[in-house]
């Protein structure tokens, strides 16, 4: 029988981010390889819809994450500018993923445009959100919980706000890293996510274990509060900007996931505690390797290895490749994880023998 300890924290978080893997994956697979006049189809439209949850789940964790670690800092005593210094590692970090994952693609797409490799991807916004948010590593985790909260909402009743200004004098990689945008990733909205995962991270760091079960109950109940209010207010006659839209820069939309991912994260809770069986989960193994598997798959579904299935399937043969991409990931992801018995059961089969071999030095 499983105990009641932290490590449920662990556990649930990376179902989340499991989950969130494997919905990108059916999302990227309908979006290369369906082909055209079949987008507009009901399927195609669900999948998309869907598949746009991942980025905003992504950054969610990520925040809840920086969270941790900036609680971690504060335990430790560190002092406030190293803790600013400490987030700050952590998002070149993630700058650095980010331009290292477009050099590959741009180096395995080419011939490619050289501005190919300045796109502002998730991975972009996520070290760019954070270098912003680590002042927040200034307060302690208290404060962070209302600060975070405030900036993530701050953030995305601004975001209208950005669109609307003139921009036509700001370089386009400024403008990419900050306006609202459907082909990039900007701080606007996008880095309320973040934000608000901060607020939340902050949070389940200043309760005691045995309270966790109530604070997921809390964020149910507020994430269904958020997605039936914000609904309301986006089908209504009640406009308070000159111009918005709804899946681009709406703070409607922005709540409303979020609303999705409270819901989503205290199933996840509920589920790793008293639905799921004790031991491997291929969901939470997603979770574990899941920038292995963004990785991978993004050269594998859109660069030149499946070139004969872009644009090229129907329904029925999109969801059977969207299947057997998942396969493929869930496969790459247990044999990283599982390298070493990996290999010493194949080496029980004789398959690795002879390179085992080989590996040893010669003596001399």
């Amino acid at each position: 029988m499983k105990t009641k300890s932290s490590s449920y924290r662990l556990e649930y978080l990376d179902w989340v981010r499991g989950f969130g893997a494997l919905i990108m994956l059916q999302g990227h697979v309908f979006h290369s390889y369906l082909r055209p006049e079949l987008k507009e189809s009901g399927p195609y439209l669900l999948s998309q819809f869907v598949g746009g949850m991942p980025p905003a789940l992504f950054l969610f964790l990520t925040g809840v994450t920086l969270a941790f670690l900036m609680d971690s800092t504060e335990r430790k005593g560190t002092a406030p500018l190293q803790r600013v210094t400490t987030s700050l590692r952590r998002a070149g970090y993630l700058f650095g993923l980010a331009f290292a994952f477009r050099l590959q693609l741009w180096i395995f797409g080419l011939p490619a445009a050289w501005q190919d490799l300045f796109r502002v991807d998730v991975l972009n916004c996520m070290g760019f959100s954070i270098a912003v948010l680590s002042v927040m590593a200034l307060f302690r985790t208290a404060e962070r919980i209302r600060l975070c909260a405030v900036l993530g909402m701050a953030i995305a009743f601004a975001s209208p706000l950005i669109s609307s200004l003139d921009w036509s004098g700001v370089p386009g990689l400024i403008r990419a890293y900050v306006i609202p945008d459907y082909n990039a990733f900007g701080i606007f909205p996008w880095g309320a996510y973040l934000a608000f995962g901060v607020s939340a991270g902050s949070i389940l760091r200043s309760v005691p274990p045995d309270a966790t079960e109530r604070v997921m109950q809390w964020a149910a109940v507020l994430g269904g509060a958020l997605i039936l209010t914000c609904q309301y207010f986006a089908n209504s006659s009640l406009q308070i900007y000159a111009k918005s839209e709804f899946w681009l820069n709406s703070p409607a939309q922005v709540l409303t996931k979020l609303g999705v991912l409270l819901v989503l994260v205290a199933f996840a809770f509920l589920w790793t505690r008293y639905g799921a069986k004790p031991g491997w989960s291929w969901v939470r193994q997603f979770g574990t390797t899941s920038l292995l598997v963004y990785w991978v798959h993004i050269e594998l579904v859109y660069g030149k290895a499946s070139w004969f299935l872009k644009g090229n399937l129907n329904v029925a043969q999109t969801a059977v490749a969207a299947v057997v991409i998942i396969l493929l990931m869930l496969t790459i992801a247990v044999v990283k994880t599982y390298r070493a018995e990996v290999k010493a059961m194949l080496a029980d089969w004789g398959w690795v023998g002879l390179a085992a071999e080989g590996s040893e030095p010669p003596v001399s």
